[in-house]
């Protein structure tokens, strides 16, 4: 017996027993392999499909993120642009109130000086018309020290009072 040549014994054996074996493979072996290699493709392909959805929902949720911190720096903005807006109305009205009252103390300090100086006239009058009456009494007493020119000094000022109309 050579190996090279086998004889028709030797094969019909082997195709005999290979058949059996394709046989119980086929009958047995294939199905529980075909069964598992089935099972595994739909487990791939089930996390495959999980990995496509989890995946979209990422891209939502980065969407619906990139959104909302658009729209927090939109608040944020308009936030801070209302702050200074604010600031600034509030700077104004401050600045408003500081020259009312500014104006309301100088207004006041006029007034104030103006009385201090219509008082200050007043007495600077009335120390005129003081010194005046004591000059004036002084030059009469020193005019009219004798009797006759006390008469002469009183019917001159009968007849100017006589002579001057008197207004109604």
């Amino acid at each position: 017996m050579s190996l090279i040549t086998p004889d028709f014994g030797l094969l019909f054996w082997m195709t005999l027993i290979f058949g059996i074996v394709f046989f119980i493979l086929a009958k047995f072996g294939f199905p529980v392999l075909t069964d598992m290699v089935r099972k595994r493709q739909e487990r791939i392909e089930k996390s495959l499909q999980d990995a496509r959805e989890i995946e979209a929902r990422m891209l939502t949720w980065k969407e619906e993120q990139a959104q909302m911190v658009e729209k927090t720096r939109r608040e944020q903005s308009a936030i801070l642009k209302e702050a200074t807006e604010t600031k600034a109305r509030i700077v104004a009205d401050a600045k408003a109130q500081a020259r009312a009252e500014a104006d309301k103390i100088l207004a006041e300090a006029k007034l104030q000086i103006a009385a201090e100086k219509e008082s200050a006239l007043r007495d600077v009058r009335r120390e005129v018309a003081l010194l005046g009456v004591q000059v004036a009494e002084k030059v009469l007493r020193h005019e009219l020290s004798d009797e006759s020119s006390q008469r002469a000094f009183l019917d001159q000022l009968v007849d100017e009072a006589t002579e001057t109309p008197i207004h109604s």
